[in-house]
């Protein structure tokens, strides 16, 4: 009788084994998920930049006042009709 519960009880532990330390187990999964809320939230920051990319780009293509902001802050240019005064300290 010790014998067989004996075998019975290694029997279990065997097939226990994979279930929470092997591939497919549950502490794969839940590193598997762990990385998944992480690139969810790596998408959703993606998303949000690539939406403000798009209007940026959207007001560049149909607007002339981004163009003229860009050259004025980037380029350091002045309208036809403006004076640049510089002030040196």
């Amino acid at each position: 009788m010790k014998v067989l519960l004996g075998t019975l009880g290694i029997s279990v532990l065997a097939l226990q084994y994979p279930l929470w330390m092997g591939d497919g187990s549950v502490r794969a999964l839940n590193l598997l998920e762990k990385k998944l809320d992480e690139q969810h939230r790596v998408n959703a920051d993606l998303q949000a930049r690539n939406r403000l990319l798009e209007i940026e780009v959207l007001d560049l293509k149909t607007g002339v006042e981004a163009v003229e902001e860009r050259a004025r802050s980037e380029l350091g240019m002045i309208g036809s009709d403006e004076t640049f005064v510089l002030i040196i300290e």
